[in-house]
């Protein structure tokens, strides 16, 4: 009975091992394996919110956000492919060139120009979508920062803004930041005396909020 208990129990550690190497292949890669390989190309496509208005480079969201990661663990390269003044259509426009080839994901960050304009809404999201349909096409997966109008622009206005950017997220599975702004919109402190700009502080704080999205998009980068 000994030998028999001996080599049942032989048997259940072996299963147990067996099981446990099988579970661990199911395990997400933790972000420091990530760094064996080549690092995750990243591009912010976006307007003077991604470009860092009258902050020096390194206080530019692109930056924060590259260093953020990095300090995770993560190797990855963002750029800067913001530009002041931008709108959803002057994106679209500039699109295959912003973007190089070889670009693993986008950070779409664009409309605001649209709504400050009272651009109608519309045609913001027809050329938001445009840009995930094209680089869809060059299979190059996309990140949606989005907007809220100003709620001095109305109810209806607001109301079909505001759906623009949840609405594209749910028809092409992407993955959503809400309000690119939270947390620092309609802080003096966190803003530029323009009011509508953010600080190196406020840079700091979107980076913050908007990590954890910025991840799960990372995670789903590793599955490709």
């Amino acid at each position: 009975m000994k030998r028999q208990s001996g080599s049942f129990m032989t048997i259940i550690f072996a299963c147990a091992a067996m099981l446990a190497t099988a579970f661990a292949g199911l395990i997400a890669i933790p972000p420091a394996a990530q760094a064996q390989g080549q690092p995750l190309r990243l591009v912010a496509l976006g307007d003077s919110l991604s470009a860092g208005y009258n902050l020096p480079q390194e206080a530019a969201f692109p930056t924060v956000l590259e260093r953020a990661l990095k300090a995770k663990g993560y190797k990855v390269e963002v750029t800067n492919a913001g530009v002041s003044g931008d709108t959803s259509s002057g994106g679209l426009d500039r699109l295959d060139w912003s973007v190089p080839d070889g670009t693993d994901g986008v950070i779409l960050e664009l409309g605001a120009n649209d709504m400050l304009r009272g651009l109608d809404p519309a045609g913001t999201r027809k050329n938001l979508e445009a840009i995930v349909e094209r680089l869809r096409a060059r299979n190059i997966p996309v990140m949606l920062a989005g907007m809220y109008a100003s709620r001095n622009l109305g109810p209806d206005y607001v109301q079909k803004f505001d759906a623009i950017y949840p609405e594209i997220a749910k028809t092409h599975d992407l993955v959503l930041y809400p309000f690119f702004l939270d947390g620092i919109a309609g802080d003096r402190a966190l803003n530029l005396p323009d009011g509508l700009h953010p600080t190196a502080k406020g840079v700091e704080i979107i980076v913050e909020r908007i990590l954890p999205s910025v991840e799960s998009f990372l995670a789903r980068l590793s599955q490709r």
